[in-house]
């Protein structure tokens, strides 16, 4: 049972949360209500009330439909290959104890300053517990969509577009690499100097927390350390206690050329620099959900680019997570 790429989703978003396309891989017919069942008890990460009662609601609400939005009934034989659309309904999440500030708004884009520990799109555990669906359910726009995405644990600067046709504009200046984004993080005072400018092939594979560097392998990445600047006394003070360290601190100016997955924390581990407050690099650390204390100290702090839609120059600005 394999989703299908590029889908088409007949029902809407709802309540913050678009509709799951699944399709039935066969061999033999199996009765929609088996099928969305099946579905259910096998997800991952299931809300404990999702059983057969409620799986018959989606059927009784007409939320089992077909690719045409018809809806099927419980006893519907599926054919092998044939795409359902159904609702799934998320397990409990906790509560990430911050707010999404909203840096600029109007009538086609919202610019918000997302905190760390919440994830940018609903992925795995993280379903509602995401900017977007906290955004949209705050809004009331189930059109709402990032631009771009930011890590869960990285804070700053994300584009959202308010309208669907207006969706793939601003997307593709992320993907033309037409938007200058500026990044500052946090980490030990080594003596590294800047500026420079880091490339190296970065790959991540299926199943695995981490990025990894290739040596061997033609550069795919290129960030620029823009600058290195010692953190005045009582701000380095406050951070190591809070991260537990005592060594000197500094924040470095960075600006990603390229958008690999971790890439600014790759480059800069690799650096012997580590970001503070990394559970990933240089050590990937067992997940505590619960913890939202100790973030990591990476935030986008600046986009640049020109409006795809007015041709006018847009500046934005964030000051560093706290």
């Amino acid at each position: 049972m394999a989703r299908a790429k590029h889908p088409k989703i007949p029902l809407p978003p709802r309540d913050g949360l678009g509709a799951s396309r699944v399709r039935h891989d066969g061999p033999e017919p199996i009765s929609a209500f088996d099928f969305i069942l099946h579905l259910v008890a096998t997800q991952r990460h299931r809300h404990p009330d999702d059983d057969e009662a409620a799986v018959l609601r989606r059927f009784d609400e007409g939320l089992v439909v077909l690719i045409d939005a018809t809806p099927v009934q419980p006893s519907t034989p599926i054919p092998a290959g044939t795409d359902l659309f159904f609702y799934r309904r998320p397990a409990p999440e906790p509560s990430v104890p911050y707010d999404i500030e909203t840096v600029y708004e109007d009538a086609n884009i919202m610019v918000v300053n997302k905190p760390p520990f919440l994830a940018t799109m609903p992925r795995a555990a993280h379903i509602t517990e995401t900017a977007t669906v906290r955004l949209r359910r705050a809004t009331g726009n189930e059109e709402l969509t990032p631009a771009h995405r930011l890590d869960r644990m990285t804070s700053g600067l994300l584009l959202l577009t308010k309208r669907r046709d207006i969706r793939g504009a601003y997307q593709e200046l992320f993907a033309r690499r037409e938007v200058h984004k500026r990044y500052e993080a946090v980490a030990a005072h080594t003596g590294v100097t800047s500026p420079v400018t880091w490339r190296s092939h970065i790959e991540k594979r299926p199943g695995e927390i981490a990025s990894r560097e290739v040596a061997s392998a033609e550069p795919n990445s290129e960030t620029v350390l823009r600058s290195v600047l010692r953190l005045a006394p009582t701000e380095e003070q406050r951070l190591q206690r809070i991260h537990g360290v005592s060594h000197p601190l500094s924040r470095y100016l960075l600006e990603p050329v390229t958008g690999k997955t971790h890439q600014l924390r790759v480059h800069m581990c690799s650096a012997g620099v580590p970001i503070l407050g990394d559970p990933v690099y240089p050590t990937v650390h067992a997940s505590d959900d619960g913890d939202f204390t100790i973030p990591l100290r990476l935030t986008s702090t600046g986009l640049d680019f020109i409006d795809p839609l007015s041709g006018s120059p847009r500046t934005f600005a964030a000051d560093p997570w706290l």
